[in-house]
């Protein structure tokens, strides 16, 4: 028996009596989510505090129905990962606390605050004064809507680490903050702040072909996406070493179908060292790439930013193909008909054609906008030859749900895959749970295992399922046996 797992589920078992929640106070080997009980009295709450347990103490300060005179307690605690965990659980905390937590001597609790939404602004507009540059650099990356006084502080901060996070291609909130336009052409001129200022610049000739000589990649990538780039710029950066650049020139509504067919090529041409690196490594050779004559430092990182414009390529989303999608039903090129898909503006005949393109990312992006055309054999379709190009946890069914009589049919269909879904009919008939609780399929074990109406003796015999999961969902299922829940106790001598 996982019973460790098992212990970190009943600690989240929402229908565990308030006693054998005290006795899980004593349990040291988890997670401490009994800390994070909704249901957790101020008795309760007092007792988890004094008994000193840090990773416990910590768990409670995540906990983010903690009262606010417990909260205000802690905010005193000496160990600063505790402090640092209620800054990340600030949201609905009074003003007092954050007003403490905002002269917090541990640099890493301040930084907290910078990147929380839920400290009141005047309060976190201090941190941009803040003695500790990583605090004001958090700030700039995760304060994307700063008043301009604050902004301005951090674009001219004296710290380059600062400078740059407050002008960078990358923020941690959306919308991206636009700097004011006086300081652009500085901005422009430091090197840290270089790449992202050059979408607010004005682009004038000599401005383009300085920043196409730029040895920063990044400046160059943006450069790539900038509207007034002069067509001959175009043309070169086409052909840029690294292939991130050249991708925003494929991007482009304006670059020439040669140009982008070619860009397009190079871009998915080959096998790439990494991926020969990740076969050697299945048959236990090339472990180490330093140690590979094949592939050295250069090679590889071309490989790394070559994979990250493959990436880039699939995600591609692009508005100017939505606005005029008819052209662009049949393109080759997938990310095209993708963003096709995305159109309010294609004809029925065109989106049946969609939903049956050969690339699932097509299909899917045309079901999600065109819910009305899909009915429950198209869903199923589209569920059912799903081929994600990373691992993900969204499925098509969680957008196109399935009708019950389908999901009752899908309990005994062939494919794990497919028996996944069966659990989501609340009323799927018992005989059903019980035989999807017996599923050679761990997964399909697993999501069972949280269905309300699955019998308390297949919750018993979960407990001690082979997979951990399982254990762990069956021990948090509020239908297990109380006699069950005290067996399992006594067992981890809780």
């Amino acid at each position: 028996m996982h019973l460790h797992a098992v212990v970190e589920g009943l600690a989240a078992n929402t229908a565990l009596p308030s006693a054998l929640v005290r006795r899980l106070f004593g349990h040291r080997r988890g997670r401490g989510t009994v800390a994070r009980r909704q249901d957790l009295s101020e008795d309760m709450i007092a007792e988890i505090i004094a008994r000193g347990d840090l990773w416990l103490t910590h768990s409670l300060a995540l906990n983010r129905s903690l009262p606010p005179a417990f909260r205000l307690a802690l905010a005193g605690h000496p160990d600063p990962g505790i402090r640092r965990a209620l800054a990340v659980a600030a949201d609905g905390a009074p003003r007092e606390l954050f007003t403490a937590l905002i002269e917090d001597p541990d640099p890493q609790v301040r930084e907290e605050l910078a990147e929380s939404d839920h400290a009141p602004e005047d309060l976190r507009a201090r941190l941009a004064a803040d003695a500790d540059p990583k605090v004001r650099t958090a700030l700039a990356q995760w304060w994307t809507t700063a008043p301009e006084h604050v902004r301005r502080l951090l674009l001219t901060d004296p710290d380059e680490s600062v400078r740059a996070g407050a002008c960078a291609t990358y923020f941690r909130r959306f919308p991206h903050p636009v700097p004011p336009a006086d300081l652009v052409p500085a901005l422009l001129a430091d090197p840290v702040t270089r790449a992202g200022a050059v979408r607010h610049s004005t682009l004038d000739t000599a401005t383009a072909h300085r920043l196409a000589d730029d040895p920063d990649d990044e400046v160059r990538k943006e450069l790539a996406e900038h509207p007034a780039l002069p067509p001959e710029l175009r043309d070169r950066l086409a052909t840029d070493a690294n292939p991130r650049v050249a991708l925003r020139i494929f991007a482009r509504q304006d670059t020439p179908e040669p140009t982008r067919s070619a860009i397009h090529a190079r871009i998915l041409s080959g096998l790439s060292p990494l991926h020969r690196l990740a076969a050697d490594q299945d048959q236990g050779q090339g472990l180490d790439p330093d140690l590979d004559p094949d592939v050295d430092d250069a090679a590889l990182e071309r490989e790394i930013m070559g994979e990250i414009a493959r990436a880039e390529l699939w995600a591609l989303h692009l508005p100017w193909v939505a606005a005029d999608p008819l052209p662009h039903v049949d393109s080759p090129y997938v990310c095209f008909r993708v963003s096709a898909a995305w159109s309010e503006h294609l004809p029925p005949h065109l989106v049946a054609r969609l939903l049956h393109d050969e690339e699932s990312s097509v299909r899917e992006a045309m079901a999600l906008r065109a819910r009305d055309h899909i009915d429950p054999d198209t869903a199923e379709r589209i569920d059912r030859t799903h081929r994600p190009q990373k691992p993900v946890r969204w499925r098509p069914a969680d957008d196109l749900p399935l009708p019950a009589d389908v999901l009752r049919r899908l309990a005994t269909d062939p494919d794990a895959r497919m028996r996944q879904l069966a659990p989501r009919d609340p009323d799927l008939p018992v005989e059903s749970l019980s035989r999807l609780a017996a599923d050679p399929d761990h997964t399909v074990r697993r999501l069972v295992a949280a269905h309300p109406r699955l019998p308390a003796e297949d919750l018993t015999r979960l407990v001690a399922d082979p997979a951990e999961s399982v254990a762990a969902a069956a021990a948090a299922h509020p239908g297990l046996p109380r006699t069950e829940m005290h067996r399992l106790l006594a067992l981890a001598g809780l």
